[in-house]
């Protein structure tokens, strides 16, 4: 579980880039919720990193602007009862926010006309629908 954190092939951040705070869960427990330090904290300097390439890190900033302290981000998980799950669960939680941040943006379309049988195609239905609401009318 610990190690390196490989969000992709070409992107993989050190366990010393890592820090980790624990306390305690408000969660589930039961009798030990109030002796155990399950809940987890995983801070992750994302703008004084050195592991992800100058672009992907731009487009990381950017994309989570809003979700960043200082250039900080931060997860919190305390879904489980035990300390090691709630690691784990931070750490994908972390890896997936990362992938999402450092994908390529999508490409931009382009924008097309209709084709002239889809054309013809939409008058033509017009055509038998207005025919139909005419022979429905009433003549005096």
């Amino acid at each position: 579980m610990s190690g390196p954190l490989a969000v992709r092939a070409s992107v993989v951040i050190p366990e010393a880039e890592l820090r980790w705070r624990f306390s305690r869960s408000s969660g589930p427990g039961g009798q030990g919720v109030n002796t155990t330090d399950s809940r987890v904290e995983l801070t992750f300097d994302l703008a004084a990193t050195r592991a992800i390439p100058h672009a992907m890190k731009s487009r990381a900033l950017e994309r989570l602007g809003p979700r960043l302290c200082d250039g900080v981000v931060t997860i919190a998980a305390s879904e489980y009862r035990s300390q090691l799950r709630n690691r784990e669960a931070a750490r994908d939680r972390l890896a997936r926010m990362l992938l999402d941040a450092t994908a390529p943006p999508p490409k931009a379309r382009r924008a097309t006309k209709p084709g002239r049988a889809s054309v013809e195609r939409r008058i033509a239905a017009k055509k038998r629908h207005s025919d139909l609401k005419r022979l429905r009318r009433t003549f005096d």
